[in-house]
């Protein structure tokens, strides 16, 4: 201490040591106090986040095309479907149930969601593999990977094809586009005339315009035997095959610009454009050979630039087979397939495709096992007919009456507390309802249901869905009005009485094909509910929203429309106690109607049919 003082003799001269000593302290007080205060308070700082400015993006001004145009951007017209495939009985097959008869075929927007579920059949296949198909990637060439807008028309479109096939179909030439994450399964490409719309919703891209896309599809080439066969193609924009690495069928709708895409291929068949398969002439491809067991990768890449219609079909001719002749002088090729079509694939093909222009069902079948007999025809097993209560309400029972002996007869009544039965003979006995025993109380309260006011409900409301969407015009697309329908069914009870046992109430909506005969099962909904002793009481319960489409094409009326419906109230027994119906004859389907998938089509037998199809038009 003493030392310190004396290096600072100056400072403290004159002053006590006492006084010098504790402003030295003070002072190293304070000096601390300011550190504590100043990490403090640095320490508490809350960062706060200040968001960046929005970015502008840029957005794509279209140009037109310089490519000549198709005549008509509309889409290629279907006709009714006529094949020699026997009409089949719904199979034992279990689907989800449909928000909308749109979805076999992708669905519309707008409105309620309609997006198509993954286990859905369309023509550009399902969200399901079976492990013998085709994975299909469907690309955007509109937006980037990150999904922003790009400059593309199709003329570009053809240069980015042409570059893809000239790589060896490498996909590393299509990564910069944008590329759904949904993928779709094909076991064939038979796709008719359609809107070029529909394909990017089944792939997962509902707002996305139905121009300037592709979808390449990859897998393997096998058949059972030895086999020598060759394609046959048409394609509105385009499509082209490569097996084993090397291109065997290229097609577009107009031929002259297949060399823009595959410069290095032509066909060197004499038949090439002689066949028409639907819509146009067939390019015919190259002769292929497999050893039995053997497999060989196949790609397929198809696309649509303009918009508008879109169809890819691909057929198969085999060495040394002779096919029919239809009406009008065109050979009915086999449909290309790696297995035999479901009847859900066929419901979603045959309501597009030409009469007689295809064989969809018979012809080889591309895998290396037996697929004979997959499509399921005929139930697959007898449906019990309905059991109403006026046909139980009459029959002769043996009764067990407490302290008494065995008695026959039918019900007849319960008033005040006594049971009324009527034996064969027409001979009347009243016996007191305590007297009974348990199963037979049961059996009279539940020959006893409450009586009920049923009534079907029926609200929908419109959508403008896209139809048509020419790349030129994408300020102004093309469309047409849809309506969405919700259907409900409520039953008031209109009499008393005691009933505590649980019933279950379903509803059947039916609609109808405007160009056809057949009928639709547009919803099916069913409710359990255990009435109440009220008079007033009610019981309501709806479906989800089912879209109903109508529309011309080429000069078709097609779509569908309300036909009816039919609700049941059965008891714990099964049996029917009530019942409601548009029409006489579809109380007795009801069994085939709880097994019928919704969206099918069927006829007053309930057997599942077909769709009618499309008329020809050429």
């Amino acid at each position: 201490m003493k030392r310190l003082f004396k290096k600072n003799q100056k400072v403290v001269k004159g002053m006590p040591s006492a006084v010098v000593l504790s402003i030295l302290i003070h002072a190293a007080l304070f000096f601390l106090a300011g550190l504590l205060v100043v990490f403090t308070v640095v320490k508490k700082e809350e960062q706060k986040f200040v968001p960046p400015k929005a970015v502008e993006r840029p957005k794509m001004k279209l140009r037109k095309p310089k490519v000549k145009v198709k005549k008509s951007a509309k889409p290629k017209p279907t006709t009714r479907i006529v094949t020699k495939v026997r009409r089949a009985s719904m199979p034992d097959i279990q689907l989800p149930e449909m928000s909308g008869l749109g979805e076999n075929l992708g669905g519309d927007l707008g409105g309620f969601d309609m997006m198509p579920d993954l286990d859905d059949v369309s023509v550009f296949g399902s969200g399901q593999s079976i492990g013998n198909d085709f994975v299909g990637t469907f690309y955007d060439l509109k937006r980037d990977r990150s999904g922003r807008n790009i400059p593309m028309d199709p003329d570009m479109q053809l240069e980015v094809v042409r570059k893809f096939i000239a790589s060896g179909w490498k996909p590393s030439k299509l990564v910069r586009y944008y590329q759904s994450p949904r993928n779709l399964y094909a076991t064939s490409f038979m796709i008719p005339p359609v809107m070029s719309s529909i394909a990017p919703p089944l792939f997962g891209e509902p707002e996305t315009a139905g121009y300037l896309w592709v979808v390449h599809y990859t897998g393997q080439l096998v058949h059972k035997e030895d086999i020598t066969f060759r394609f046959l193609g048409v394609a509105d924009q385009l499509m082209a095959v490569r097996v084993g690495g090397k291109e065997v069928v290229a097609c577009m709708w107009n031929p002259d610009n297949v060399a823009r895409i595959l410069p290095h291929w032509q066909s060197s068949s004499g038949d090439n454009l002689k066949h028409r398969l639907v819509n146009a002439f067939a390019a015919t491809g190259d002769w292929i050979s497999l050893k039995a067991g053997v497999p060989l990768d196949m790609e397929v890449i198809l696309g649509e630039g303009n918009g508008g219609g879109f169809s890819a079909m691909l057929a198969v001719e085999v060495k040394g087979e002779e096919y029919e002749i239809n009406q009008y002088g065109d050979t009915i090729f086999p449909m290309f397939k790696t297995t035999a079509p479901s009847l859900d694939q066929l419901d979603a093909l045959m309501e597009y495709l030409v009469p007689d222009a295809i064989d969809p069902t018979n012809g080889p079948v591309f895998c290396d096992y037996d697929t004979s007999g997959q499509i399921a025809v005929g139930n697959p097993e007898p449906i019990d007919p309905p059991v109403f209560a006026d046909s139980v309400k009459n029959e002769i029972r043996a009764w067990s009456i407490k302290e008494g002996k065995a008695l026959e007869g039918e019900f007849v009544t319960l008033i005040g507390g006594k049971v009324t039965l009527k034996d064969a003979h027409g001979r009347v006995a009243k016996i007191p309802l305590d007297r009974f025993s348990e199963e037979d109380q049961k059996y009279i309260e539940l020959a006893r249901p409450p009586k009920f006011n049923i009534d079907f409900s029926k609200t929908s409301s419109q959508v403008i869905v896209e139809t048509s969407t020419p790349y030129w015009e994408a300020e102004g697309r093309a469309g047409r009005t849809d309506h969405d329908y919700i259907f409900g069914a409520r039953l008031k009870q209109v009499s008393a009485g005691e009933y505590n046992h649980e019933l279950k109430v379903e509803f059947f909506a039916i609609g109808e094909e405007v160009s056809g005969d057949n009928y639709i099962l547009l919803d099916r909904q069913k409710s359990c509910f255990t009435p109440t002793r009220e008079h007033e009481w009610i019981h309501e319960f709806h479906g989800d929203p089912v879209r109903l489409t109508r529309q011309d094409f080429v000069s078709q009326n097609i779509g569908q429309k309300y036909g009816g419906y039919l609700v049941v109230v059965t008891d714990e027994r099964g049996i029917i106690v009530d019942q409601g119906s548009s029409h006489k004859w579809l109380p007795g389907i009801l069994g085939e109607l709880r097994q019928l998938p919704v969206g099918k089509h069927f006829d007053k037998t309930g057997t599942r049919v077909f769709p009618p199809g499309r008329k020809r038009w050429y």
